[in-house]
């Protein structure tokens, strides 16, 4: 029963790629931050543009938002090489946790709502959280794949020499 469920999830432990290489790691790291930090900016620019009343909101503030986009960003980006070592499917599994942890920082924004918060703006809340997933998942497995055993991606086949 529990290699049924490990199947299903697709948890196998026995990846045949290597891990993705660690300078591109990086490099898809300081993108997803700063993608992610951009989007943030973006979609408050539009809510406070297109929804006057979001002006001043608490949570719109750049200090608010970017402190706590940052955290989930790199929580994100530590938690691909985990992903990448721990399965053969790694895009598929990263895809539904990415999903999966999208819902459940959903919660806080649900909270606030029910606690009185503008219904407008913690709309543009769970927008903000959908963009982060999107910018920090593509981020990583477009910048930081994983490579093909045997073979690393700066390194290329050199013609053979007559």
């Amino acid at each position: 029963m529990l290699q049924k469920a490990l199947d299903l999830v697709r948890l196998d432990f026995a990846p045949a790629h290597e891990q993705p290489s660690g300078a591109r790691l990086a490099v898809a790291t300081v993108v997803a931050l700063a993608g992610s930090l951009l989007a943030d900016a973006l979609l408050v620019a539009i809510a406070q543009a297109a929804l006057p009343a979001t002006k001043g909101y608490e949570h719109f503030q750049f200090a608010d938002y970017a402190k706590l986009t940052v955290i989930g960003v790199l929580i994100a980006c530590v938690a691909w090489p985990v992903t990448t070592r721990i399965t053969s499917a790694p895009r598929w599994m990263f895809l539904r946790m990415a999903v999966l942890v999208t819902l459940v920082l959903w919660l806080p924004d649900v909270w606030i709502l029910i606690k009185g918060q503008p219904a407008k703006a913690v709309a543009v809340l769970f927008v903000m959280h959908v963009a982060i997933a999107l910018v920090t998942y593509n981020a990583l497995v477009l910048l930081a794949p994983v490579r093909t055993p045997g073979r690393h991606a700066t390194r290329r086949p050199q013609p053979a020499r007559p």
